[in-house]
């Protein structure tokens, strides 16, 4: 019976409804939806517990509510009790106005490598750069590896002014997504999020999280370097609209990719080789890996000689990580769109 008065009170304020109730779809949901509406049956239930905070959050009721379901809905973040039919015009206003202004969270990429030196960092790099023109809210680039010398190197902004992750590592709960962006090095019109030469140290998971959600929510994309080292956070892979791996066409590297897109959070993964002398081929690779690969970056003769002078990588229309980032950014959503 609540489903179906909210079902009507959607529809009534010119909203198409989307029903889910746990795994991906709920996560995406949650994360991209103007308003979330929470039944009171689901107030305990495991999947709705584990979601973050986030604004736009109502606990609708069929009567007023026990102290139990008071506290949940408190646990939850929740902007208001909602109960019917008392509160149905303020119900109904409500997702209205939501569908009049509605959030457009940004996208987040995952780059990732099989093994050491693959050459993710500067990909990542390339593809945050070729990103920011066209997206609007801007786009973030973070570094997952707190010990891997920084990526504000790569962008050549290794002088610049703004926090670094040692600043951050104590970040959770909700955090305001431009005063986070504004407070880091920029360069080339990208902001980054790297470790920190002088005091490196891990990147705890919360923080990271809390930096993805709060960027994202602040309409920015978000470029994240994940290293390859150490077990992957599944919940960032599992919320990536895109991950990327890149394997260098070696027997040992392919093999290794082949074990990570097995199962477990990569396993979506677009596979891009990278060409080695002497190396396999396109061809070998997904015979190794066991799936098509997505893409081949070329030779770049300048990357090296680029990242050594904290060049940024080129972008150029037909520099081989130009060619790349664009071809990778045709994959990801655009305008909000899921």
């Amino acid at each position: 019976m609540l489903l179906d008065d909210l079902l009507r009170l959607v529809a009534a304020a010119g909203c198409t409804p989307e029903l889910t109730t746990g795994g991906s779809a709920l996560r995406r949901a949650h994360r991209d939806a103007p308003v979330v509406l929470v039944g009171g049956d689901a107030l305990t239930a495991a999947p709705v517990r584990a979601l973050p905070r986030r604004p736009g959050l109502l606990v609708v009721l069929a009567e007023d509510p026990a102290p139990e379901a008071w506290a949940a809905a408190v646990d939850l973040g929740a902007e208001r009790v909602v109960v019917l039919p008392r509160d149905e015009l303020w119900l109904v206003e409500r997702v209205a106005a939501a569908v009049r202004a509605p959030v457009r969270p940004g996208w987040l990429a995952v780059v990732g490598g099989c093994c050491g030196g693959a050459g993710t960092s500067t990909l990542a790099t390339a593809l945050a750069l070729a990103a920011a023109p066209g997206a609007g809210g801007g786009v973030l680039l973070v570094d997952g590896d707190g010990w891997g010398g920084g990526l504000d190197l790569l962008l050549g902004a290794e002088r610049a002014q703004g926090l670094r992750w040692p600043e951050l590592s104590g970040l959770s709960g909700r955090v305001a997504g431009a005063a986070l962006v504004a407070a880091l090095p920029e360069a080339g019109g990208v902001p980054v999020l790297a470790a920190s030469r002088d005091a490196p140290e891990d990147v705890r998971e919360e923080a990271l999280a809390t930096v993805l959600r709060a960027a994202r929510d602040g309409g920015h994309g978000v470029v994240l370097d994940l290293p390859c080292r150490g077990r992957p956070a599944e919940t960032v892979l599992a919320d990536a609209d895109m991950t990327v791996l890149l394997v260098p066409a070696r027997l040992r590297a392919a093999a290794a990719a082949r074990a990570l897109l097995t199962g477990g959070g990569w396993s979506g993964a677009r596979v891009v080789s990278r060409p080695v002398p002497g190396g396999l081929s396109r061809k070998e690779v997904a015979d190794v890996v066991g799936r098509p690969v997505f893409a081949e970056l070329g030779h770049d003769r300048s990357a090296v000689a680029r990242g050594e002078r904290g060049e940024p990588p080129s972008v150029a229309a037909r520099s081989p990580l130009g060619v790349l980032s664009r071809q990778l950014l045709v994959e990801l959503p655009r305008d909000g769109a899921r």
